[in-house]
């Protein structure tokens, strides 16, 4: 069972007691991403998590790696459109010193001018790795089209012209209106209980008091009215291409019918994407499906690494496969293993306290209530071969569908590509 605390200060604490796990991971999570910035301030969020490890006005960014990586711990961070998360995972026996860290280093960051000149220049380098990887250059291309001057369709990590620009003070603004505890969620899993948690809490937090703040964000509001393609020319071996429809937020009731959708699709080896596209066709090293889950929306995608010279094959293909769940049943067999596959996947993972810890840490920074995985299985297991027939011809409408395409593509090529959306998704 998963308990939850909520303090005075508008804190966040929960905890799952795994009494046969030697680790417990730990995680801080702040309820702000990409999507909350300003366009001039875009990556600030990626920016400050970098910064953030540099150290705290107690610990030292020596000091903080070798406390917990010297006891054989994990120590990481992350940035996404919502959430940023600082995250440990250690033996049972460090948990309080580790939390501790954490927090520190979220609440109280050092901020150093030198420090934050050399990670500019860290980041920059890694805008400009990530520009030079056509797997990321045809997300970023195709986030771009579906999310057209929103923040969502910002690079997380901001722009070389960003980055570049933002300041200390900035950085400051941003860390004293982002990170306090009202906006903070604690997320400790392992072989611990939730009273030992609260204790931790109130010893390394002192009485920060709540403070008025807007922590609202640009919802996203679609005005598309056709298909989108968007390319990219690029001398490569093989061409990337990438496909997103509008898809359901986080908490609507349809998100599990789509998720088994895109099992079917394109989750595993078994999947009809992978059997047609690769198997069939060799067309295809890597074929793949790919539901993304918002606050507010959501996205569905399939991705693929094609043969420079069969790529609109390759996109008839796929666009076959979406038709056919529009237009038949999936068998009940096939839709059984991918119920299995889809709960077996969650509960192996549920195995282990780190992604146990991220399971709920998104779920309790972005929903009001933590389902836990006898709900989600009660959820899944009734769901009918009609119910995806329904989403998946409310979903791959020609209407909604965007395209991106990265590599060797002439302007003939990229018409027809267009051309096909209308043929084959009806």
């Amino acid at each position: 069972m998963y308990k939850k605390t909520t303090l005075k200060n508008n804190l966040t604490l929960v905890t799952h007691h795994m009494s046969g796990a030697y680790s417990v991971s730990i995680g801080i999570w702040l309820k702000v991403g990409s999507r909350y910035e300003k366009e001039h301030l875009s990556g600030i969020s990626h920016f400050l998590e970098h910064i953030i490890f540099k150290g705290s006005k107690k610990y030292d960014s020596d000091t903080i790696k070798r406390q917990i990586e010297g006891s054989g711990g994990l120590l990481n961070g992350f940035t996404s459109e919502e959430l940023t998360c600082y995250l440990a995972k250690v033996p049972q026996k460090r948990a309080y010193p580790t939390f501790k860290i954490l927090l520190d280093i979220a609440l109280n960051p050092r901020l150093k001018q030198e420090d934050i000149q050399k990670e500019r220049t860290v980041i920059i380098e890694e805008i400009k790795m990530y520009k030079d990887l056509p797997p990321h250059m045809v997300q970023e291309l195709l986030d771009e089209t579906m999310w057209p001057r929103h923040p969502l369709g910002r690079n997380i990590a901001g722009t070389i012209e960003s980055v570049s620009s933002i300041s200390r003070d900035d950085i400051l603004n941003f860390q004293s209106k982002y990170y306090r505890p009202q906006n903070m969620v604690v997320i400790f899993t392992g072989n611990i209980k939730h009273e030992d948690c609260l204790g931790f809490i109130h010893k390394a937090l002192d009485s920060a008091e709540t403070t008025e703040k807007d922590y609202s964000f640009q919802k996203f509001i679609s005005k598309q009215k056709g298909a989108e393609i968007r390319t990219s020319v690029k001398d490569i071996e093989q061409t990337k291409l990438a496909i997103g429809f509008p898809a359901y937020n986080r908490v609507h009731p349809k998100r599990y019918i789509l998720a088994l959708i895109s099992i079917i699709l394109g989750g595993n080896m078994s999947s009809r994407l992978f059997n047609e596209i690769r198997e069939k066709k060799g067309l295809a090293y890597e074929i793949s499906s790919q539901y993304k889950q918002l606050m507010d929306t959501g996205a569905f995608y399939v991705h693929a690494g094609l043969d420079n010279k069969k790529i609109d094959l390759a996109l008839r293909l796929i666009l076959k496969e979406l038709s056919k769940l529009k237009k038949n049943l999936v068998s009940e067999s096939e839709l059984s293993r991918a119920k299995e596959y889809s709960l077996s996947q969650l509960a192996m993972s549920l195995e282990d306290t780190m992604e146990h810890m991220v399971f709920l840490g998104v779920s309790a920074a972005t929903t009001k209530k933590i389902l836990d995985y006898n709900e989600i299985k009660k959820a899944v297991l009734k769901i009918k071969p009609g119910e995806l027939k329904e989403v998946a011809k409310e979903i791959f409408n020609k209407g909604k569908i965007n395209i991106s395409i990265v590599g060797p593509i002439n302007e003939f090529d990229k018409g027809k590509c267009l051309n096909y959306t209308n043929i084959n998704l009806d």
